[in-house]
């Protein structure tokens, strides 16, 4: 997807656009925030709800302290001020799905102050996007409209659940560095293990607020589209809501500050609600329950357990491995497919340069493994080749056993047939040939055969010895040793 220039041409002066994220990301924890309930996804509708979660008279919410540390994790994660005095509130609002009428949640003393995350982007840019705090809060639970054609019905099983909800600054201006904040984002909980970031099934949702002004001028109206669960979606209804509102304003007329969704078959976002005041909820100290104190000690224990993060992964493979930015931000973007990687790198053997090998590696991975995991829509814990296996195959290679071009013939059938390299290296003759009078009579022949092309060669057509690699490596089915062949033509063109 192309995303839109920071500035948007108009009728005078360029748009600006503002885009500001609240990520709401389901906690991992097997019990709810403020009940023993389960959260087990998928599970039969109103079978793991609570008499907290159904709202019933005198119930009384006690805390999760493991909610409570996965969420001071992720705001390590994000380098962001933990509060050791922070406040639960309720927010109060009426919906079918709110048994309660309030959500409890954190507004003007949350758990996690400011914080930040850098974002990379195509070309390689570096931007901090800044964190304004992160929140607990209880999920509210589900209404379900498909399953009668008069009546909804509603689910509590999701009622309670714990949420952090991480609130950026306005500093994106396209889709583009949307989407990479949400990519890298959901990398790190990950990596965490604080949200298994499974968008689809709604364990992290993205609220977007989009807003256009000229420079200099300020900050214009902004809309909310709530509840984006895709990454891709998000890119679309970010391009569909500036084109929106770019052409609002173009006509001199207002936008309106309101609730937009988006629909992903139509490819447009359509309103909600108007918000007729910016502060359409009423919020109150929960009176059930007290300011939650954390002892700094107990912040410095969770530091302590914090695993290596994505970041400072990345700079790790660069530095030790001689890795480019590019195949690190691929290989560290998932905590599966970094496991993967480091699983290989842990079979290298002093046989081999370790900068080459971890290169090579990485480049099978992030190529011929990749391209089979798309093909098939499989994740990288389901590649039908093991770490070992992908070694053992670049072993062949580099030890020049077999060439790059038939280390891919391969690969391809260790996909299909789950056969070892080396099985399938000696069933089907596919061993490098290294012997010098054989690609010498095979360069014989083709330059034979092409006297023309030869001629044109030495008129300065020097492009034309490439021309001439590729059919003997042709000729001898792949098999010749590439750098053998490049001396030995060298030698026949240049007697």
């Amino acid at each position: 997807m192309t995303s839109p220039s920071p500035h948007m041409q108009g009728s005078a002066k360029p748009w600006e656009v503002i885009i500001g994220l609240e990520v709401h990301a389901q906690i991992n924890s097997q019990a709810k925030l403020f009940s023993g309930a389960a959260t087990a996804f998928g599970a039969t509708p109103n079978s793991q709800v609570s008499f907290v979660d159904a709202g019933f008279p005198g119930m009384l919410p006690v805390i999760n302290q493991f909610c409570v540390e996965q969420a001071i994790k992720t705001g390590l994660g994000l380098h962001a001020e933990i509060n050791e005095v922070s406040i639960f509130d309720r927010k109060n609002y009426f919906y079918p799905d709110l048994p309660q009428g309030y959500q409890i949640s954190q507004f003007k003393h949350p758990l996690v102050g400011r914080g930040y995350l850098d974002i990379e982007l195509e070309d390689g840019t570096v931007k901090r996007i800044g964190i304004t705090r992160l929140h607990l809060e209880q999920d509210a639970g589900k209404s379900i409209h498909d399953q009668h054609p008069h009546k909804s019905y509603i689910d509590l099983n999701r009622s309670g659940v714990a949420l952090m909800e991480i609130v950026t600054d306005p500093d994106m201006r396209s889709a583009e560095e949307a989407q990479a904040f949400v990519k890298k984002l959901r990398a790190l909980l990950r990596c965490l293990g604080t949200c298994d970031g499974n968008m689809e099934q709604g364990s992290l949702r993205v609220d977007v607020n989009i807003s256009l002004h000229k420079p200099g001028e300020p900050l214009g109206t902004r809309a909310e589209i709530k509840n984006v669960n895709s990454i891709r979606f998000i890119g679309q209804a970010i391009q569909f809501e500036i084109g929106r509102q770019m052409q609002i304003l173009e006509k001199g007329e207002t936008v309106d500050q309101e609730t937009r969704l988006f629909d992903p078959g139509k490819n447009h976002t359509r309103s909600m609600r108007n918000k007729e005041d910016a502060h359409d909820y009423r919020y109150f100290p929960d009176p059930d329950l007290p300011p939650l104190i954390l002892d700094p000690a107990e912040i410095e224990r969770v530091r302590a357990s914090l695993p290596e993060l994505p970041d400072a992964k990345k700079s790790r493979f660069m530095e030790d491995f001689g890795l480019p930015s590019y195949e690190a931000s691929v290989l560290t973007a998932e905590t599966e497919t970094a496991d993967f990687y480091e699983n290989c790198l842990a079979l290298h053997s002093d046989r081999y340069d370790l900068q080459k090998f971890a290169k090579t590696c990485a480049n099978w991975i992030i190529g011929e493994l990749f391209a089979s995991l798309n093909r098939e829509t499989l994740s990288i814990e389901q590649s039908h080749i093991a770490p070992a296996a992908l070694v053992e195959l670049v072993k062949l290679l580099l030890d020049e056993v077999i060439s790059g071009r038939i280390a891919k013939e391969v690969f391809a059938e260790m996909w299909t047939t789950g056969a070892s390299p080396k099985t399938i290296v000696k069933n089907k003759g596919l061993e490098q040939v290294r012997d010098d009078h054989a690609i010498a009579a095979a360069i014989d022949r083709i330059l034979a055969e092409n006297t023309d092309k030869v001629e044109e060669y030495h008129t300065g057509k020097d492009k034309l010895f490439g021309f001439f690699v590729g059919l003997v490596m042709k000729e001898m089915d792949g098999k010749a040793n590439p750098q053998q062949v490049n001396e030995l033509l060298k030698k026949k063109l240049h007697p």
